[in-house]
C-alpha cells in the first residue's frame, strides 16, 4: 500500500445496484484504506437505485466510525451515471473517489490514487491497460467481456487520444473543482470516455493512470451483461458516445 501524507478530505461515492452481497464489507475496507494513508475527513456516500435486495438498507445498518457514512436511496430516474451525479453533487470533500462495488475494482489501490492527487495531479485512474495493469475476468461472459474491453479501448486511442489506455476504467480519484464545470453525461460505462476525453481535450487538468488488475466480483452479477447481445447494446452506446466526442459536440 503507498504512504501518502497531506492528502486532505475524501469524498468515497459508490453507485450500486443489488449489492447487498458486498456493501458492508466494501464500506468498511475502503473507509480502511482511506483512513490508513491519511486523510484528514473521510465521507462515504452510497448512492443506491433503490435495490430489490437492499442494498440501501445493508449500507445503512453498516457501523463505520471513521467516516461520515450517508445513504441515498433513489426512487426514481435509475442509472450509473444519474447515481454519480447525484454523489458527485453531495460530496463535500477535496476529493472524490469512485468505484464499482463487486470488489473487481479493488479498494487496496485507492491509495495510489491519492497519492497522486497529493503530487498535483487532477484527476488520477486506475488503468488496467498500462504496464502492470491486467484484468481476471471470471464467470459467465467473462473472456468475452474481456477480450470486447480490450478491443474496445484499442479502438478509442486510436480515434480519441493515445496518450491514454483505459477509457473503460471507472476508478478514479478528481479533485472536486474539476466539477465546478464537468458533470458527467451518458448511461452506463461510456460516461467515462466522454468524461475523461473531455478532461483531456480541455487541458486545464493534470491526468495520469495506475496500474491495477481487475479481479472477478466477490458475488452478485454482473451488471454489463453475460451475452454478446448486452455486449452489442452497450457497443452501440460507445460507438453514439465516440461518434459525438469525434464531432467535439
Amino acid at each position: 500500500m503507498a504512504v501518502v501524507t497531506d492528502i486532505g478530505s475524501v469524498t468515497i461515492v459508490m453507485p450500486t445496484y443489488n449489492e447487498a452481497g458486498n456493501i458492508s464489507d466494501l464500506i468498511i475496507e475502503s473507509v480502511d484504506c482511506v483512513r490508513n494513508c491519511g486523510a484528514s475527513k473521510i465521507e462515504l456516500i452510497v448512492v443506491d437505485d433503490d435495490s430489490p435486495d437492499l442494498t440501501w438498507k445493508a449500507a445503512m445498518e453498516t457501523c463505520c466510525h471513521d467516516a461520515d457514512i450517508r445513504v441515498i436511496r433513489r426512487m426514481e430516474n435509475h442509472g450509473l451515471t444519474a447515481s454519480l451525479n447525484e454523489g458527485v453533487a453531495a460530496a463535500q470533500m477535496d476529493t472524490i473517489v469512485w468505484l464499482d462495488c463487486d470488489f473487481s475494482q479493488p479498494p487496496e489501490k485507492i491509495p495510489q490514487l491519492l497519492y497522486m492527487i497529493s503530487q498535483g495531479f487532477d484527476v488520477v485512474v486506475n488503468s488496467r491497460y498500462v504496464t502492470g495493469g491486467g484484468e481476471l475476468r471470471s464467470g459467465q461472459g467473462g473472456q468475452l467481456q474481456l477480450y470486447l474491453s480490450r478491443k474496445l479501448n484499442f479502438v478509442l486511442r486510436f480515434l480519441l487520444d493515445s496518450s491514454f489506455y483505459d477509457y473503460t476504467s471507472g476508478f478514479v480519484a478528481v479533485r472536486r473543482e474539476v466539477f465546478s464545470d464537468m458533470k458527467l453525461r451518458g448511461d452506463y460505462g461510456e460516461y467515462f470516455i466522454d468524461f475523461i476525453y473531455r478532461i483531456l481535450r480541455d487541458r486545464r487538468y493534470k491526468v495520469c493512470e495506475l496500474p491495477y488488475i481487475m479481479l472477478p466480483r466477490r458475488s452478485g452479477e454482473s451488471k454489463t451483461g453475460s451475452n454478446m447481445l448486452h455486449f452489442f447494446s452497450r457497443g452501440l452506446k460507445y460507438l453514439m458516445t465516440i461518434a459525438r466526442l469525434r464531432l467535439w459536440l
